[in-house]
């Protein structure tokens, strides 16, 4: 067994199944899909820690618990569509791909998004496709989707972004407040998402999705 893939079992053994990931899916994907390949160059050596890695300023691969316990509470099902915000250099896109149909994954980095489209395609992931463009208007387009994912902190969601998950589709994503923050999951029913508490972690929030602020004099 390569060092990698020694690390990768280790990842799933003391960081996943740990907190209560349990779906053999979830499990599997994670410990065939190659992390190292997904970082910089520069933090190889950091894959597999049990933290955010930072891929450009304010840019994290997200934990693997926390992108574990996200997909294990959103259940994504084989046939299922997959809007993945925020893919980085494309892990999350790259193990979402092992559960779904299809992923569109959409990263406003264009030089990140032609790294991930290139590390997705040489590993032969040929269900995910990499979007260049701003994470806060997601992308449409190929919507709407069963299941939203969003691999940063958020305040709020835009309201362009709710119009693209189906109705009965869920979306889950690590809301922050200062430098708190709490995982949601919710699902879109007549137009509105109602969300619900799923876990603590943090990120640092993508750009776009800031609370708006109120004019004060």
């Amino acid at each position: 067994m390569s060092e990698f893939a020694s690390r990768r079992m280790m990842m799933v053994d003391t960081q996943v199944r740990p907190s209560d990931v349990t779906k053999f899916p979830i499990i599997d994907a994670m410990l065939h899909v190659p992390r190292e390949v997904y970082v910089p160059r520069d933090k190889l050596q950091a894959a597999y820690i049990g933290e955010n890695v930072e891929i450009a300023p304010g840019r994290v691969v997200l934990e693997p618990r926390t992108l574990a316990k996200m997909l294990d509470a959103l259940d994504i099902q084989p046939g299922e569509m997959v809007l993945d915000l925020g893919c980085g250099l494309g892990y999350s896109a790259a193990v979402i791909a092992r559960l779904a149909d299809t992923v569109v994954a959409v990263e406003e980095d264009a030089d990140l998004a032609a790294e991930a489209q290139r590390a997705l395609s040489e590993e032969g992931v040929d269900n995910a496709i990499v979007v260049a463009g701003p994470l806060a208007e997601g992308a449409a387009r190929h919507g709407p989707y069963d299941v939203i994912t969003i691999e940063g902190g958020i305040e709020e969601l835009p309201e362009v972004l709710a119009a693209q998950l189906k109705d009965g589709g869920r979306i889950a994503a690590v809301f922050m407040e200062g430098a708190l923050g709490t995982v949601k999951t919710g699902i879109r029913h007549d137009g509105r998402i109602v969300w619900r508490f799923a876990f603590h972690a943090a990120a640092p929030l993508l750009a776009g999705f800031a609370r708006t602020r109120g004019f004060v004099l």
